[in-house]
């Protein structure tokens, strides 16, 4: 998943050194027990090597509103690979970049983010029971990236079904847009005459028309024939009009 060694140095840098290199040794031998996430609660069992009984070590965060998450779905579903790591149940890659863009953080990287308590009631916290529960929640986290979204308010089922959901409606979408207009092929001649941003070929002269032509589009005169036939040497010495 998502770098997780910032969240891990926000409890570290209270340098509380002894108490951290214990919890992590006793979360690697196995230590925590009965680990639980659900939204905004991690609540587990440890039992230490020198514990004569388990405590119950709890560790709260708020987890994020419909408004919040519907922004981070949003931005998620408009990236195909961050969909498909996750249907693959593989954390994605910079996911925290979208977040970030949320105004949020996936995981806690401040104390004041942070709510826990421990049965033990020894001071000063975390004690070494909360220590070992967060090396162990974090390992949870490798072994589980959805776990992390459960403590912020999503169950794996509700993300995944959301972005579903959203990535059918950008397909819906995308097949509701128009095709894009077919690209010329082929031999189509100069581009610049044909939308006329070229100069235009020269247009062949008029053919001349000649003057007695008019005399063959009336009607023959009441006065005879031959009438026609004496006029058109008149017609035709008349100048012909360019």
């Amino acid at each position: 998943m998502s770098d997780l060694q910032p969240f891990l140095s926000t409890f570290e840098s209270l340098r509380m050194t002894s108490t951290f290199s214990r919890g992590r040794r006793d979360a690697r031998n196995g230590h925590v027990r009965g680990i639980t996430v659900s939204s905004s609660l991690v609540v587990a069992q440890v039992r230490g090597p020198e514990d004569r009984a388990a405590f119950r070590a709890r560790i709260a965060v708020r987890a994020f509103g419909a408004a919040e998450w519907a922004r981070v779905e949003d931005a998620l579903a408009a990236e195909a690979r961050f969909v498909a790591d996750l249907l693959d149940g593989r954390m994605p890659a910079g996911i925290d970049r979208i977040f970030a863009r949320a105004g949020l953080t996936l995981l806690p990287l401040s104390l004041d983010d942070v709510a826990m308590d421990c049965t033990c009631e020894r001071w000063p916290m975390p004690c070494i029971h909360l220590a070992a529960t967060l090396y162990e929640l974090a390992r949870s986290f490798e072994t589980d990236p959805f776990g992390v979204f459960t403590w912020r308010g999503r169950t794996r089922e509700e993300l995944l079904d959301r972005l579903r959901r959203l990535r059918g409606a950008v397909a819906v979408t995308a097949r509701a847009e128009p095709p894009p207009p077919p690209q010329p092929s082929g031999d189509l001649g100069d581009f610049e005459e044909f939308w006329g941003t070229g100069t235009p070929a020269a247009a062949p002269p008029p053919a001349r028309t000649r003057p007695d032509t008019l005399l063959d589009q009336l009607d023959p005169p009441p006065l005879g024939d031959d009438l026609v036939e004496r006029l058109r040497p008149a017609y035709l010495a008349l100048p012909v009009e360019d």
